[in-house]
């Protein structure tokens, strides 16, 4: 670690102020912190977690209004929705828990008994093998219910089109369901393709309000987004990456995707810590270790084929 003394003579003020004791730790201990999530508050996020807070709190009437978080795989959906489920933790009020979010994913084969037990799992109650779906039914609305749930939120929805069309229409209703059941708001967080499922039944579709993560381009939010990228890695020197020609390489590499740019920020930033180098630059972007999305496709075909 840096002595106090050194510390002064440094110049951080690029940095956040929360990382600035962080950049002068040791070279190991700010790996760890740059391979740490990091939450970026750009404006379409802090609009999505205002959303769902909305909803949080909206009062229980018959028709409760829906949301559907949708956009393109590694754009940053599984984030926010992380972020607003720490903002209400479980808690526990005169020996009972008290859950307000309860967050699930869509199964990967989706069936109806394997959706119940998700969401027996992210309730935290135990499963019973061989239950009948009629009793995973009523034990997960109990629970729910005991647990004073008011919101759902279902990630991967886009996942219920893997069953044929009559297992999709199965999951419709059942969606409709627990809505209607519960009188909570659901949250489905998916692709494109998950709207597209929900739209073949008209009563969610009217519910669902549709909310878009669309990719980064060329703008004055991606600037806004790259430059506070740039002051959360503790890194001793600036990282000039908010400029036109930084934006335009980025974007090119990461294919417009904010996972995908925060990987290879991630990577170039370790390699400017163990490289002295100690700023994300043209040098320390070139040497990452990052593949974009397209190329690890070829990659992988082409490994297919040999």
């Amino acid at each position: 670690m840096v002595s106090a003394s050194d510390s002064a003579a440094v110049d951080l003020s690029h940095l956040h102020p929360s990382v600035q004791i962080t950049a002068m730790l040791a070279s190991k201990e700010r790996i760890e912190q740059i391979r740490a999530d990091r939450w970026i508050g750009y404006p379409r996020a802090v609009e999505a977690i205002d959303r769902l807070e909305a909803l949080l709190a909206w009062p229980r009437k018959q028709r409760m209004p829906n949301l559907l978080v949708m956009g393109p795989t590694n754009n940053g959906k599984s984030m926010i929705i992380e972020k607003f489920r720490r903002l209400h933790l479980p808690q526990r009020l005169d020996e009972a828990e008290y859950i307000p979010v309860v967050c699930m994913q869509m199964p990967s084969e989706p069936s109806i008994s394997r959706f119940y037990n998700a969401l027996l799992v992210a309730i935290g109650a135990p499963l019973r093998m061989h239950s009948r779906v009629a009793e995973q039914e009523q034990r997960a609305l109990r629970l729910l219910r005991e647990t004073g749930c008011r919101l759902l939120v279902i990630d991967e929805l886009h996942n219920l089109l893997a069953g044929n069309g009559s297992t999709r229409r199965q999951f419709l209703n059942l969606l409709r369901f627990l809505g209607n059941e519960l009188r909570i708001p659901l949250v489905g967080v998916g692709t494109r393709e998950a709207y597209l499922a929900v739209r073949s039944d008209d009563q969610l579709e009217n519910r669902s309000e549709p909310f878009i993560l669309p990719t980064w381009d060329n703008s004055e939010q991606t600037r806004s987004l790259l430059a506070s990228f740039a002051a959360s890695f503790p890194l001793r020197l600036p990282s000039r990456i908010d400029t036109n020609d930084m934006m335009t390489y980025l974007l090119a590499r990461s294919e417009g995707t904010i996972g995908e740019l925060a990987q290879l920020l991630t990577s170039a930033a370790i390699i400017a810590v163990d490289s002295g180098e100690e700023s994300i630059n043209h040098k320390t972007l070139t040497t990452a270790d990052y593949v974009g999305p397209t190329e690890r496709r070829r990659l992988f075909e082409r490994e297919l084929r040999s």
